[in-house]
C-alpha cells in the first residue's frame, strides 16, 4: 500500500471525469457564458466529486489581478498592541468587510520601526491596491509612505497628515460644531477646546476649527487649552486640565480633541474634586469602549468605522471623488455631558 500523500486532482482529471477539454473545464468554472449550462453543471459535478478547487490566486494573476488589498497599520515604536487606538482596529475590521464585500482578500501589516516599513505590495505582484491606516505620531513612517506615491498606484489614507495624499477622514469640522451646539444646548455657557493645533495631527486642528466657528457664531470667543507631548494622550489631556484649573480658567466645559484626552481630563477633575458634569462638562471624539464605562461615562463624537472603511476601498478601487472622502460623524450623549 502506497503511504505517501495523496495527488491533488488537477484540471486534466475533471476534464477525463467530465469527458470534455481541459479548456473547456477552465472556462466553466471561471464563469465564462460561451459553455453551455448543461456542460457547465457536468464539469461541477466532476470537480465536486474529485474534490478540485480552482487556484484562485493563480487565475487571478493571469486575469492581471491579485484579488488582494494590502492594509498597513502604522503604529507608534515601541507601542504594545493594546497601545494601539482601538479606533484603528474597528477601521481596519471595516475595511477587511467592505474589501471582503468586492471580492478582495486583505494581507494586513503592523508597522512601526524604520527597517519594517514596506509598501511595495502593487509592484511586488502582492495586491492591487494598498490602504495605510496611522498615527501622525510616527511621522518617520508617513513619510516613507509619502515617498511611493506616483500616479500609477492606487492607494488611500487614513490619519495621513499630508493633504496631497489620497485621504479619507472623519467630517472633523462638522464635529467642532456638533459638540458646542450641544454644550450650549445643555446649558454650558464657556466652552474651551482641549487639544494642540499645528501638528502633524490634521484631525484635531480640523476639530478646533469646527468648535472656534461654532463659538464666534454664538456670540462666543473660542478658548484654547493647548496639549504637550506626554507618553500617552490620556496624560496630555491630564496635564492639560491641570493647568486649566491651575491657573483658575473660567470655563464650564471641555471639548477635548480625542476621547483618551477627555478621560485624562476627566480624572483630572476628580482629583481636584471639581463635578463632572456639574460643574464642567466633557466631551470627546471617537467613542471609545473606555469612554462608555467611565465616571461619568463620556460623552462623544462618534466617527463611523463602517463608513471609513467603505470609503477607504472605494478610493482604492473607483478613484473616490473629494466629497465621499468625508465620513459623517454622529453625537453621543451621556453623563459627562448631563447636567
Amino acid at each position: 500500500m502506497n503511504g505517501g500523500p495523496k495527488r491533488r486532482p488537477t484540471s486534466f482529471d475533471v476534464a477525463e471525469r467530465a469527458g470534455v477539454s481541459q479548456p473547456t473545464v477552465s472556462r466553466a468554472l471561471s464563469g465564462s457564458p460561451a459553455i453551455a449550462e448543461a456542460t457547465r453543471r457536468k464539469v461541477i459535478a466532476a470537480a465536486e466529486a474529485l474534490g478540485y478547487f480552482v487556484d484562485e490566486r493563480a487565475a487571478r494573476l493571469r486575469r492581471g489581478s491579485t484579488g488582494t488589498l494590502a492594509v498597513v497599520v502604522i503604529c507608534r515604536e515601541g507601542d504594545s498592541a493594546s497601545s494601539i487606538n482601538p479606533f484603528a482596529y474597528a477601521l481596519l475590521g471595516s475595511v477587511c468587510v467592505a474589501a471582503s464585500e468586492r471580492g478582495f482578500e486583505t494581507l494586513v501589516s503592523f508597522q512601526a520601526r524604520e527597517q519594517d516599513f514596506l509598501g511595495h505590495y502593487q509592484e511586488q505582484g502582492r495586491a492591487d491596491g494598498l490602504v495605510v491606516i496611522g498615527t501622525t505620531t510616527n511621522r518617520q513612517a508617513w513619510e516613507y509612505f509619502r515617498s511611493l506615491e506616483s500616479e500609477t498606484r492606487r492607494v488611500a489614507y487614513w490619519g495621513s497628515p499630508f493633504d496631497e495624499l489620497e485621504w479619507v477622514r472623519s467630517d472633523n469640522h462638522a464635529a467642532g460644531v456638533l459638540a458646542v451646539e450641544h454644550l450650549l444646548g445643555a446649558g454650558y455657557r464657556r466652552p474651551c477646546f482641549l487639544g494642540a493645533l499645528n501638528t502633524p495631527q490634521v484631525q484635531f486642528t480640523e476639530r478646533y476649527e469646527g468648535y472656534a466657528q461654532a463659538m464666534r457664531a454664538a456670540g462666543l470667543e473660542p478658548c484654547l487649552a493647548p496639549t504637550v507631548n506626554a507618553a500617552t494622550r490620556e496624560e496630555e489631556g491630564r496635564r492639560a486640565a491641570r493647568r486649566l484649573i491651575e491657573r483658575g480658567e473660567e470655563v464650564d466645559a471641555v471639548f477635548a480633541a480625542c476621547d483618551a484626552m477627555a478621560l485624562g481630563a476627566i480624572e483630572a477633575f476628580a482629583a481636584a474634586d471639581i463635578a463632572v458634569p456639574g460643574a464642567v462638562g466633557v466631551i470627546g471624539f471617537d467613542d471609545l469602549v473606555a469612554g462608555r464605562f467611565s465616571r461619568p461615562p463620556l460623552t462623544t463624537i462618534a466617527p463611523d468605522p463602517a463608513e471609513a472603511g467603505a470609503a477607504l476601498v472605494e478610493a482604492v478601487l473607483e478613484d473616490a471623488v473629494e466629497a465621499r472622502r468625508r465620513v459623517p460623524v454622529k453625537l453621543i450623549v451621556r453623563g459627562s455631558t448631563a447636567r
